[in-house]
């Protein structure tokens, strides 16, 4: 692709003379560089490769953090059956899956280049490693307890993941207050769920302003949006758990906005 040398050649010539030619092609030489990765990235075949890879990843840290404190509990197979069954896998994907949680539960795997190898497929789409973090939070608190072993192996994952220890509490906070807006009855707020429950979820305290905290709703709206995801190369039947957890964030707001407006 030669469009920015080119362009940029013109406007160097025109504004600087010939060094200003040199200066526009090394400008336009950088932007090919990256628009040409750009679409690259956002080729077909790559987005398959990483609906791929999410897909295997996210399986193999299951079991490998489930596997964390020595066993793995009935609470965690049971999440871990549920969210293949909300996949809608079929047979072959539902085998893959469960190959998948073994291989990361087994004593002789290797966290690191697993990781590392997720994190070439799918470049720097902090998003993506971000909703695949928060799948393995909300499976490390599915048995309502949060073992010493799970923590520091959910660190391990974070910090390879390129998040620190601040932002992993954070999303610790937020995937349990979320929690409470999710019910046999759907989403809605449960018995004993606090106003402050409802800000966690969203990620703000209650002394935020209306601004920022209708900022954090649409950004926590955006960061589960099923096309966004989609794009970015999430697989089709992972997203209909961001869907959950959209709809979990909305209840939230909801509870959020009308205290406010009774306080008013």
């Amino acid at each position: 692709m030669i469009y920015g040398k080119i362009i940029g050649g013109l406007i160097g010539l025109l504004v600087g003379g010939p060094i200003g030619l040199i200066v526009g092609l090394f400008v336009g030489h950088a932007f090919d560089r990256g628009l040409t990765h750009t679409l690259q990235f956002g080729s077909p075949e790559n987005i398959e490769r990483i609906k791929t890879s999410f897909f295997e990843t996210t399986f193999l840290l299951s079991g490998f953090l489930s596997k964390a404190d020595g066993r793995i509990s009935q609470q965690e197979i049971d999440h871990t059956e549920a969210i293949i069954s909300q996949m809608g896998l079929d047979g072959q994907q539902r085998q893959r899956a469960i190959e998948l949680f073994r291989q990361g539960a087994a004593p002789d795997f290797q966290l690191e280049p697993a990781v590392s190898t997720f994190l070439q497929t799918c470049g720097s789409q902090r998003q993506l490693q971000q909703t695949l973090l928060f799948f393995l939070v909300s499976l490390a608190l599915a048995d309502d307890q949060l073992a010493q072993a799970e923590h520091d192996a959910l660190l391990r994952i974070a910090t390879l993941l390129g998040f620190g220890s601040a932002q992993l509490e954070q999303l610790l906070r937020m995937a349990r207050a979320q929690e409470h807006f999710h019910g046999r009855d759907g989403f809605t707020a449960q018995p004993g769920t606090t106003l402050d429950d409802a800000y966690t979820a969203l990620g703000v305290g209650r002394d935020v302003s209306e601004r920022d905290l209708k900022r954090a709703y649409r950004k926590r709206m955006s960061e589960n949006h099923p096309d966004k995801l989609i794009a970015r190369g999430v697989p089709e039947e992972m997203v209909k758990l961001a869907t959950e957890r959209s709809q979990e964030i909305q209840a939230a707001y909801e509870m959020v906005r009308k205290a406010r407006n009774t306080d008013r």
